[in-house]
């Protein structure tokens, strides 16, 4: 039979959510209209985008012994997440986010990692059995850089394709890149990646050239409003954006990167996957929340169906 899960590997933590009519000075204090606590984690965002639309979705991740964890395992199984791979930390806390998000949408996040940057190479390896399930590996770098090398590695060992959102960004060593099939930078990251100075167009098209020289499979360059780019050896591909109201940008990438992956998991071609996933990234900034933006397959279809063609 034909593996269709997909394993992700990955961060969980607790979004502490400000809003304010514009980001603060340095120094300066101002006064916030609203306040939530929202479910995310990029590894816990981008697994429940892919269950709830529709993948069979196994996370592997580590929680702190504590109240944030009993939220978050809560709320990752009503969207059809499967936990079996959740490891308990008994001596730091379950990690959580402070955003504050500003009235056009925009966002500055702040993490602190806690019980994420312990789940460890041996925990991985200890989990290997729950790799048998999968179609696809997908990770982030929320969590320890040697981890993510491992379950790549256990990934290749079994033929899974593997997709890395290298958020947040930073170098990452070629003993991974060419173990990546499907890499999903924003401009930001693709820059920080490939080592080049962090402006100028001419950059984007030269880090690309750089990392696919590196060994990474296909490159998907995240643009926001304008889509993103697909970067193969044979050439680059623009995939224009959907045009929507934006509410809330804070997990647009979680959701393109999740679905993109569910996508890939039922066969599709990575061509026919992009808009599925651009559709998908539209519909979650127009919502509040991480987790609580991710749209259904039925929601997406309909969007798709409805839109029409994205905004040139």
């Amino acid at each position: 039979m034909k593996k269709k899960g997909i394993r992700v590997v990955g961060s969980a933590h607790m979004d502490m959510v400000a809003r304010t009519s514009r980001f603060p000075r340095p120094g300066e204090t101002i006064l916030g209209s609203s306040f939530g606590l929202f479910p995310g984690g990029k590894g816990a965002n981008q697994a429940v985008c892919c269950a709830k639309l529709g993948g069979e979705v196994y996370f592997l991740g580590k929680m702190g012994n504590d109240l944030f964890r009993d939220k978050l395992v809560s709320a990752m199984k009503r969207d059809g997440v499967r936990t079996d791979g959740l490891l308990v930390d008994e001596t730091s806390p379950t990690g959580i986010a402070s955003i504050t998000i500003d009235r056009g949408g925009e966002n500055q996040i702040v993490v602190i990692s806690g019980s994420n940057m312990n789940l460890t190479p041996a925990a991985i390896t200890r989990k290997r059995s729950l790799f048998a399930k999968a179609a696809i590996l997908l990770a982030q770098l929320e969590i320890p850089l040697q981890t993510v090398e491992r379950a790549f590695q256990l990934a290749k060992e079994r033929g899974i394709l593997t997709l890395l959102n290298p958020a947040p960004g930073r170098r990452l060593p070629t003993s991974l890149l060419k173990m990546v099939d499907v890499l999903t930078p924003n401009r930001t990251e693709l820059r920080q990646i490939a080592g080049m100075p962090p402006s100028g167009e001419e950059d984007i098209a030269r880090g690309e050239h750089t990392l696919l020289a590196r060994g990474v499979g296909k490159i998907v360059v995240t643009l926001g409003a304008r889509g993103c780019l697909l970067v193969t050896s044979d050439g680059r591909r623009l995939f224009p954006a959907y045009r929507v109201k934006v509410v809330d940008t804070t997990a647009a990438g979680d959701a393109f990167s999740g679905a993109l992956a569910c996508a890939l998991a039922r066969g599709e071609r990575i061509e026919d996957a992009i808009p599925f996933a651009n559709a998908a990234g539209a519909l979650s900034v127009t919502r509040m929340g991480a987790q609580t933006s991710m749209p259904t397959r039925l929601e997406v279809e309909n969007f798709l169906r409805h839109s029409g063609a994205p905004s040139p």
